[in-house]
């Protein structure tokens, strides 16, 4: 166990920066949430952890198998409780998610927004858009704007403006901390925050900015989630040469629990929630005293480059290509001997990884690859923020954690799933990290610990 470590079933503890490093290093120094846990949230890394590191799953077991937050109105105010009501009651959930994950994340960097900590920083947000903040809109168009009174009519602009705006949690969470400092969002789905990580790895390398906050949330529409599976099997019939009888059905699905790289994994189970970390310049946090759960060293995204936007290459080489990408001539793919990959229960994303596994590793493969997605549900936006976390807490407590849902791995594999419900001893100082999305997306984040050069 590394030094500092108090317990993987803890909160690590904080011992100061080590090592001389490059000031420009961006390094992880805050992990926030606000995610299923079953009947309440999980907030704190602490929490995440031992739900991760034993395997366990807070999906729904009865009739639906879905990640729902719950979070209460008096959660959010304990945490927020200066926000004026004539703006919060207009929030969506992904508003008060995304909130609740950036004062979390602040609290664990022990940054204090109330005193102007984050009055430069970035403020990066990745969206799935997937999720009811159109409902919102639809509302307000149904309603006659004649019969409204001037504060009537001010409030549905409040309400349209902060339900639609492609940039709305980046916009209340700039509001919130003041920021004078770059503030975007990014909408490419499942890998967003994975994106927009690596735009806050840019922004620090430069100097532009010393500290970045990334935020991913997602609210999955069940509606909209029900049309994209007919539009999905649609175009499986449609797709020219595609033999749609023999496909597997590797849609949402609300009926049945996920497993990935289990041999009988057949859908994909969707989970709500928000994940928040703050990054900073080596120079920055040593300065403050902060600790360091490690860093993001290198990072790069693909594209298959697929004539049908809802097609994936099963191969796995634009996967491979973003590692290579990643790695550049500095590292060695033997200097990393696990992956945090996302699997989200389809049988094509565990070809395609597996199939890119075996490319960089070669066919006598021992490297260690698992996916938490089936402990909290498909999380879109926030899993390259999750996966990253997850990531960076196995290599500090030296262990690695199992493959939710995961117990009678699938044929085939050229990687340990790590099945069952207990980590697995690794000392390790580098890690990759994988998100994609659909239309060819790749993404890979290489991460290291806090002194790994």
């Amino acid at each position: 166990m590394r030094q500092g470590v108090v317990s993987p079933r803890g909160h690590p503890s904080r011992p100061a920066p080590g090592g001389s490093r490059n000031a420009r290093d961006t390094v992880v120094t805050g992990l926030g949430f606000c995610l299923p846990g079953g009947a309440e949230p999980v907030f704190t890394a602490a929490q995440v952890w031992d739900i991760a590191s034993r395997g366990r799953t807070v999906l729904g077991r009865h009739d639906s198998h879905y990640g729902s937050v719950h979070l209460t109105a008096g959660q959010f105010e304990e945490r927020l409780p200066d926000i004026p009501e004539f703006f919060s009651r207009h929030y969506t959930n992904a508003h008060r998610y995304g909130l609740v994950s950036l004062v979390e994340a602040c609290a664990d960097a022990e940054l204090d927004l109330a005193a102007g900590d984050l009055c430069e920083a970035a403020l990066l947000v990745g969206r799935g858009s997937v999720d009811g903040n159109v409902d919102s809109y639809l509302t307000l168009l149904a309603i006659d704007p004649d019969s409204a009174t001037t504060l009537d009519a001010l409030e549905m602009f409040v309400a349209a403006e902060q339900a639609v705006s492609p940039s709305d949690v980046a916009v209340v969470q700039g509001a919130l901390t003041r920021t004078i400092g770059p503030c975007f969002t990014v909408s490419c789905g499942c890998s967003s925050t994975a994106v927009q990580i690596g735009n806050a790895r840019r922004l620090i390398a430069t100097g532009e900015t010393d500290l970045a906050v990334v935020t991913g949330v997602d609210v999955f529409n069940v509606g909209l989630i029900e049309k994209g599976q007919r539009l999905l099997r649609g175009a499986q019939h449609a797709h020219e040469g595609m033999d749609a009888a023999a496909m597997p059905d590797l849609l949402p699905s609300f009926d049945s629990l996920m497993r990935p790289y289990d041999r009988r994994a057949d859908c994909i189970n969707h989970g709500e929630g928000s994940a928040t970390v703050i990054l900073e310049s080596r120079e920055h946090a040593a300065r403050r005293g902060a600790h360091l759960y490690g860093q993001v060293l290198a990072a790069a995204m693909t594209r298959d480059g697929l004539a049908n936007p809802l097609a994936a290459d099963h191969t796995g080489a634009q996967l491979a290509r973003a590692v290579r990408l990643c790695l550049g001539d500095r590292w060695r793919i033997e200097q990393v001997p696990y992956i945090n990959g996302a699997s989200d229960g389809g049988a094509a994303v565990t070809a395609m990884e597996a199939n890119a596994v075996r490319e960089l590793y070669g066919p006598d493969s021992t490297v260690l690859l698992s996916s938490q997605e089936g402990c909290f549900g498909h999380h879109g936006a926030a899993s390259g923020c999750v996966g990253l976390a997850l990531t960076l807490m196995m290599m500090e407590f030296g262990e690695v954690c199992p493959t939710a849902n995961c117990e009678q791995p699938a044929d085939g594999l050229s990687f340990d799933p790590v099945p069952g419900t207990r980590t697995r001893p690794l000392d390790f100082d580098h890690a990759l990290s994988f998100n994609y999305q659909i239309g060819g997306v790749k993404h890979a984040m290489l991460l290291g610990g806090s002194d790994a050069t």
